[in-house]
């Protein structure tokens, strides 16, 4: 049987997309999808309805690399109320305790911070997408249920005090991927002894993509420009392309290496290839003599560089 073809136009680039609040990843993605009118479109890790911010959405191929991101380095700037426990550890669950936040003192706070700085061990909390036996967390618990989960271990690069106006406190959290805010700020508000929850949630940060370095798009402004150019397709494709980021942009922190003609050849078959003045070690971006970017490889012991994974 013939594979059906995905349906939408052949369109690759990398979204930096600003999600609003109120809405889920999934959906926000499928509002690009059809807006972009792609056959194929990815983002590269959700965010909470409650959450704004960062949001990389991956169209066309570049899909194929968005384990990139998926493994990126997270920046986030949170609110916490501190004093008020939630079921789901944000604004948007139902209170379950409020204790006295009078012992606590920005002293004492930046103290506790201190501790959760470095590799930590992290429950992920029942109202998150990780699975059990199949199913997501979130089901279970929206069902009343709650079952066991493991520790995982990650990292907090970094987490400064921005505001300290109690109830709420204001933090910027550099973290690895797989780190759980709303558990962080629960973990947080237990070690002060008076509980917390994430008020509001904003992502700064995805890997090289870092608000104020780079411009961020937002749902509104996609929507204006293809209600702008409704009766002009080619011109609303062009205006949507030019909010694209190309994939390489994702690797800027790997080294450029150029191939000749036939080591790009070779390497297309999967072959690893010699190249002179290349790096020693480590991932490298792969370009051919006309600066076409054909790929992502890795520097072997013997200093042949492999394909890992190529457009």
């Amino acid at each position: 049987m013939a594979r059906r073809r995905p349906k939408g136009r052949n369109v690759s680039g990398i979204l930096l997309l600003d999600k609003p609040s109120g809405i889920s990843s999934n959906h926000a993605l499928q509002r690009v999808k059809r807006l972009y009118q792609a056959a194929k479109a990815g983002h590269t890790g959700s965010l909470d309805p409650l959450a704004t911010g960062l949001l990389p959405l991956c169209l066309g191929y570049t899909t194929k690399f968005s384990a990139f991101l998926l493994d990126a380095d997270k920046r986030y700037r949170v609110r916490i109320q501190l004093g008020v426990s939630t079921t789901t550890a944000d604004a948007e669950g139902e209170v379950v305790a409020e204790r006295s936040i009078d012992a606590v003192t920005e002293t004492l706070l930046r103290q506790v911070l201190g501790r959760f700085v470095g590799e930590i061990d992290q429950l992920p909390p029942m109202h998150s997408a990780v699975k059990h036996q199949g199913q997501r967390l979130y089901k279970l618990a929206r069902e009343g249920k709650e079952v066991e989960r493991t520790p995982r271990r990650i990292s907090i690069y970094a987490l400064d005090l921005l505001a300290y106006e109690l109830p709420e406190i204001e933090l910027d959290v550099h973290c690895s991927k797989g780190t759980y805010v709303r558990t962080l700020a629960e973990d947080l508000g237990n070690a002060l002894g008076c509980g917390g929850h994430v008020s509001a949630l904003r992502r700064n940060g995805v890997g090289p993509y870092v608000e104020g370095e780079t411009d961020f798009v937002s749902l509104g402004s996609i929507e204006q420009i293809a209600d702008q150019y409704a009766e002009d397709p080619a011109a609303r494709n062009a205006a949507l392309d030019a909010l694209l980021l190309p994939l390489d942009s994702v690797l800027g922190h790997c080294p450029a290496v150029k191939l000749s003609a036939d080591a790009a050849f070779y390497l297309a078959q999967g072959q690893s290839v010699m190249v002179p003045r290349a790096p020693t070690q480590g991932m490298v971006r792969l370009y051919d003599v006309s600066d076409h970017f054909l790929g992502i490889g890795e520097i072997l012991d013997d200093g042949k560089v492999q394909p890992k994974r190529l457009v």
